[in-house]
């Protein structure tokens, strides 16, 4: 299937009246969908896995802003470290310090969101509450390439809206809480969360910008 023009029509008009920023989630999605959509106007997209964003920023337009969306491992931040513009999932010091580490090698800084399990599920990634506290207190002094710039989240798959809703409002309100931290690598400006299924429930408790793949290109196979 192409990409849905009408559809994405419709989502950025809403998205602007909100000051939201759209990250079109083209993972396992060809390079000539990806290039319609940049046609449009759209600049950012997501990706899960790294040896596929690598092949496409390599194949696409120099000023699209890649989003790794997915789990990242260790081992294979040096691929994307040369031109990742946002790593939207790190849950831990040690990638960060990792991250850094990378970031250091290729001469910039990166930009990185705090991953927070706010879901019922236990399989979703993420900091609790404790550790998220803990993370942004300790000494990132050292890490000079990266830069906290927010949290991100997915809600419970579930039918309940309220419950997602609740979710959702937890985050932000962490999202409040600590971002009058004053730190030179930290600076929240963003709060990701919202995806195709919630991403309007997401804007109504605060998210500033949203991960949206199916409604756009289609469902995956």
């Amino acid at each position: 299937m192409a990409v849905n023009k009408e559809q994405y029509q419709k989502i950025i008009d809403e998205l602007k009246a909100n000051n939201v920023t759209l990250v079109a989630v083209s993972k396992i999605k060809p390079v000539a969908d990806i290039l319609e959509l940049y046609h449009l106007g759209q600049r950012h997209f997501g990706e899960n896995y790294v040896q596929e964003v690598v092949e496409k920023q390599a194949r696409l337009p120099g000023d699209i802003r890649w989003h790794f969306i997915g789990h990242l491992q260790s081992n294979k931040i040096k691929y994307i470290a040369p031109f990742i513009h946002l790593i939207h999932g790190v849950d831990s010091l040690k990638l960060l310090k990792e991250i850094n580490k990378q970031a250091q090698k290729a001469n910039r800084t990166i930009d990185v969101l705090l991953q927070v399990h706010i879901a019922q599920e236990e399989t979703k990634f993420g900091l609790d509450e404790n550790e998220l506290s803990e993370l942004l207190y300790a000494d990132l002094t050292g890490l000079k390439h990266i830069s906290v710039k927010g949290l991100m989240g997915m809600a419970s798959f579930t039918d309940s809206p309220q419950q997602i809703h609740k979710e959702f409002h937890y985050l932000k309100s962490l999202f409040d809480k600590y971002a009058g931290i004053s730190a030179p690598n930290i600076s929240f400006t963003t709060l990701s969360m919202g995806m195709s299924g919630d991403y309007q429930i997401a804007i109504g408790e605060g998210s500033n910008m949203v991960r949206i793949g199916s409604l756009i290109f289609g469902r995956r196979t």
